[in-house]
């Protein structure tokens, strides 16, 4: 399992239960992503390739107990992580996906 048991004191969200679509399992699979790589970089506010509004929502989204999400490019495509509000479970996919 990709998810950790115990939080460090770095980790700015709890994920929940960590669920993956079949797409982006498959994706990471052909190209070689490590996926636990990627939740460690949302868990700790590595949010990828956001542009500065998105990125200063997470930030809110931490305080408030709202919905967190990440999105990291590979060449033309991109596997997106997102955390719910309640931090029940966070999903790796891919934006064909949602």
């Amino acid at each position: 399992t990709i998810r950790k048991q115990i939080m460090s004191r770095y980790d700015l969200l709890e994920l929940g239960n960590i669920v993956a679509t079949s797409n982006a399992l498959d994706f990471a699979e052909a190209n070689n992503i490590h996926l636990s790589s990627l939740v460690h970089r949302h868990q700790h506010g590595d949010w990828g390739d956001l542009c500065q509004d998105d990125i200063d929502s997470n930030q809110e989204a931490i305080v408030h107990g709202e919905r967190v999400f990440s999105s990291y490019q590979f060449g033309q495509d991109k596997i997106w992580i997102i955390t719910e509000w309640d931090r029940s479970v966070t999903t790796i996919l891919l934006p064909i996906d949602y």
